[in-house]
């Protein structure tokens, strides 16, 4: 398998199924005036960060060399990731990029956020609120990106029985966008194990563009040109040919398909 692999969006795990409607945009049509497009997105409110730490901002960034280009995300490379696109084949539309190393994942998505306040804490109660409907926990801690959930939600088991399937949402209100990251696999659970997937958000960076966009609406990606796949190639130099399954990670994680 080279540094690519594609999963439709029908196989995508449980962790994104479960806050679709947490993510779908309130507005249904952008109004004709431009002040009130302003008010659907801007910049991010104080609560919000600044693009400056990580994840960043494409405005702050000089040196765009070392990043492949995905569009709306742009992802530095590290010995060993593998990327996979998902893709929604009924609209031949790419929804999401999961970075794999190793026994752990982490899968990243980019929306447009309103100008005078983030999105996090309202999309992050919405999160816990449907896995506790389905059966699962969900638990505010605070980490590394601000407050984040621990979730355990209960998946059906090879033998029929219930199991659990640890992750972490992650959320962080940028400059006029929300960067969702569902952390998972051993990274989930082990702290040890969590730096490398850490290493991707915190150096992930968010091309939001210019284009009026509803709060919430999920911001394009694309596949990387040739040069860009090239310049990525390298760090993901000995992955596993297997058909990787980042969801499957010893006892208390249960493959998802």
């Amino acid at each position: 398998m080279g540094l690519f692999s594609r999963g439709k969006s029908k196989d995508r795990p449980d962790t994104d199924a479960v806050d679709t409607d947490a993510l779908d945009p309130e507005v249904d049509d952008l109004p004709d005036d431009q002040d009130d497009r302003d008010e659907l997105d801007g910049a991010s409110g104080e609560a919000g960060r600044d693009g400056t730490t990580g994840p960043l901002d494409r405005a702050v960034v000089d040196d765009d060399s070392d990043y492949l280009n995905l569009g709306a995300i742009w992802l530095r490379g590290q010995q060993g990731m593998e990327l996979r696109l998902e893709i929604n084949e009924q609209e031949q539309q790419i929804t999401g990029v999961t970075a794999v190393i190793g026994e752990s994942a982490v899968q990243l998505q980019a929306f447009a956020a309103p100008r005078t306040e983030g999105v996090w804490i309202d999309i992050r109660n919405e999160i816990a609120a449907s896995i506790v409907d389905s059966g699962g926990t969900a638990e505010v801690l605070t980490g590394e990106f601000g407050e984040e959930l621990l979730t355990r939600m209960p998946q059906a088991g090879p033998d029929g029985r219930t199991v659990f399937m640890p992750a972490r949402f992650v959320g962080v209100d940028g400059p006029r966008w929300f960067l969702r990251a569902v952390v998972s696999g051993r990274a989930a659970i082990e702290p040890a194990a969590a730096e490398a997937v850490h290493e991707v958000i915190r150096t992930a960076v968010i091309d939001r563009g210019d284009e009026a966009m509803p709060p919430r609406e999920l911001l394009p990606l694309r596949l990387p040109d040739a040069d860009g796949a090239a310049q990525a190639e390298q760090p993901a130099q000995g992955s596993d040919d297997s058909d990787l399954n980042p969801f499957e990670r010893g006892p208390e994680i249960t493959e998802v398909r």
